[in-house]
């Protein structure tokens, strides 16, 4: 396993949830030596530098820059820091028949059948209250198995490997423990929590929290040849570390930008999703006025790293014939003409251009004809601010499910075409 592979594992591990995916990007971002700015600031925007901003804990946007952008543009690599999973409700615990259990909600379009019988922990971000009289955010990670959905026993379901239907409300709330008369008091657990992890904040109580359930198995190079990343979140963390380490390795004097949204798996429609103004607004801090920012976006393009469906082996039907994508033969075009995906013949030509110059191994995914086509943040984006774009993504199996499968070649193919974008001579168009 190369460094980039066992960097790329770790990370995974230790990002359970959005707001920790972009904690952890923040400090590679720091240790390479770039500047947090924060929105309710004055920017140093008169001056090249190495910056980032964060909005809600969960989404990033971090930029090299180096002259206005108005003569060069902007180069953007996008992606998104959500993963379908489970959510806690906020009135959580309930017991009957002696079972204390967790309520949860469905975040995204989960595959929900391999939720059940895993270990699962709990992480996320709590709002809480200080001694100080202050008002503060802490993360939070159980990173222990605490809870556990059960199947039914196949003896009571005879008929569960013909047709398994599932009621997310009857059939998806976790168990936590056995319980006598009462029940836990799940706040003070969440508290206890979060003064043995942030023992010198002097938390008072809490306020309330978004939390998730998350898969305990850490993430593992698999198969005879050990070729396949198996992990959680490689839907679309993956593409998140990939574009970070593209930033770090590029020379910068293309104003490269790596914006990383959350809420793709729900629609973009948030003040931190693509659908809202948050890279509009930090792209428009960094041009001097309406004139340079629209100069800058007509010399600007964005990859929409976001990954692709792989051909599954067992089920070949559900691909396009002609367009089946292997995984660890390269980063996959996508190609929508209904705008699923931004991807024009332009946009497709110039990261071809991109990969060939890098000596990377490119592919080509078109969703069957009779089939719904997926979407990213790519045409959101490419909407809201008049930017080209293209859509392309690594492939994988197993996408949405608590599990997914991907090639250990592909990761670092990605990242250094990616990086080749970043870094390539102006375009022809």
């Amino acid at each position: 396993m190369n460094e980039y592979t066992q960097q790329l594992l770790d990370f995974l591990a230790v990002s359970p949830t959005p707001f920790h995916a972009v904690s952890n990007l923040s400090d590679r971002l720091v240790r390479a030596g770039f500047t947090q700015l924060h929105e309710s600031d004055a920017w140093p925007t008169e001056s090249a530098g190495d910056y980032f901003v964060i909005r809600n804990d969960s989404s990033l946007i971090a930029i090299r820059y180096r002259e206005n952008p108005a003569n060069r543009g902007f180069r953007m690599v996008g992606g998104h820091t959500d993963s379908p999973c489970l959510k806690v409700k906020p009135n959580a615990v309930t017991c009957n028949n002696g079972y204390a259990k967790l309520g949860l909600e469905v975040y995204g379009g989960a595959l929900l059948n391999p939720w059940f019988d895993r270990d699962l922990g709990m992480a996320g971000r709590v709002t809480v209250h200080l001694e100080s009289g202050d008002m503060t955010n802490l993360l939070i990670h159980f990173d222990e198995p605490i809870a556990f959905i059960p199947s039914l026993a196949i003896h009571l379901d005879r008929k569960v490997n013909e047709q398994r239907s599932i009621n997310r409300q009857t059939h998806l709330p976790a168990v936590l423990c056995r319980v006598g008369p009462g029940e836990p008091d799940f706040h003070e657990i969440i508290l206890n929590r979060l003064r043995d992890d942030h023992p010198d904040t002097g938390i008072a109580r809490m306020l309330s929290f978004e939390l998730s359930l998350y898969d305990c198995q850490p993430p593992a190079i698999v198969g005879l040849e050990k070729s396949f990343i198996a992990s959680a979140r490689l839907d679309n963390l993956l593409s998140c570390y990939a574009a970070i380490e593209a930033l770090l390795h590029s020379d910068g004097s293309h104003n490269p930008v790596v914006v990383l949204n959350d809420h793709e798996e729900v629609g973009s429609v948030s003040s931190s999703g693509a659908a809202g103004p948050f890279l509009q607004s930090v792209l428009g801090r960094f041009c001097k006025g309406g004139d340079d920012m629209l100069r800058a976006m007509n010399r600007s393009m964005l990859v929409s790293a976001d990954n692709a469906h792989g051909v599954h082996p067992n089920y070949p039907d559900v691909h396009d014939a002609a367009h089946m994508p292997l995984l660890n033969e390269g980063p996959v075009i996508k190609i929508n003409h209904g705008q699923r995906y931004a991807t024009n013949s332009e946009t497709e030509a110039l990261f071809r251009a991109v990969c060939e110059r890098s000596k990377v191994k490119c592919q080509t995914i078109v969703v069957r004809s009779d089939m719904a086509c997926g979407t990213t943040i790519g045409p959101v984006t490419a909407a809201r601010l008049g930017v080209r774009a293209v859509d392309i993504g690594v492939p994988q199996l197993g996408m949405h499910s608590i599990r997914e499968l991907a090639g250990v070649h592909d990761q670092p193919a990605l990242a250094t075409a990616l990086t080749g974008f970043l870094d390539y001579p102006d375009w022809p168009f």
